[in-house]
């Protein structure tokens, strides 16, 4: 999800503030562990290489996967991921967003390197009646907004870098970011949510994606 103007969230959550270990030294990583790290459908993929996917990469469509444990390796794709993010920039990035069918993403929704969060099988539950609708782009959709309702407020469950899980509330943008990545996950696009007229008013840029891809 790309950068926007950041409005200081409402005092109605907290979760413990997260650190990103950086990918270890070369002298520090097993042969094996160097070479890739398996995703839960079998491919191999090599961290310090991935970069954010564009629409219309079939990866974007596809259903990630549950991670089954938290490796040095899955901490290598967490801290590459929150330095595209960064360099984007961004207030999230989704594990499809980077070719992996993996149910992991990040956000910063401030862009301060402390504020970095990584949520690992994300769940989303307790969704507010009350519904607004803002603009949303996507990093993988660059070019691309539109009008996006969403629950206001909603909680996350999900799993740290040590393993843990934890559950955080937000009803700020936050919460946008959360529900906007865990729509990655299942292989939803802003475009699938977004109006008709937004719609309409993207098709040529669209069009111009898909052009540049074939």
């Amino acid at each position: 999800m790309p950068n926007r103007p950041w409005r200081p969230a409402r005092p109605v959550w907290a979760h413990r503030q997260l650190h990103l270990t950086p990918p270890a030294p070369d002298s520090a990583v097993k042969p094996a562990e160097k070479q890739s790290v398996a995703q839960p459908a079998g491919r191999h993929v090599d961290p310090p290489t991935l970069e954010i996917v564009l629409y219309p990469s079939p990866a974007l469509r596809r259903m990630a996967q549950p991670i089954p444990a938290v490796t040095d390796l899955v901490r290598q794709v967490a801290a590459r991921m929150v330095e595209l993010m960064h360099a984007a920039p961004g207030v999230g990035l989704a594990g499809p967003q980077v070719g992996l069918d993996w149910r992991i993403f990040v956000a910063n929704p401030t862009g301060q390197p402390a504020d970095d969060r990584v949520y690992i099988n994300p769940v989303l539950t307790g969704p507010s009646r009350e519904q607004d609708d803002e603009e949303e782009g996507c990093l993988s959709l660059p070019g691309i907004r539109g009008e996006i309702r969403r629950p206001r407020q909603i909680t996350i469950e999900a799993t740290d870098l040590d393993g843990r899980r934890f559950t955080a509330t937000s009803d700020d943008l936050e919460a946008r970011v959360w529900q906007h990545e865990c729509d990655h996950l299942d292989g939803v696009l802003i475009i699938d949510r977004m109006p008709r007229v937004d719609r309409m008013a993207n098709r040529q840029a669209l069009r111009q994606l898909e052009d540049q891809a074939s």
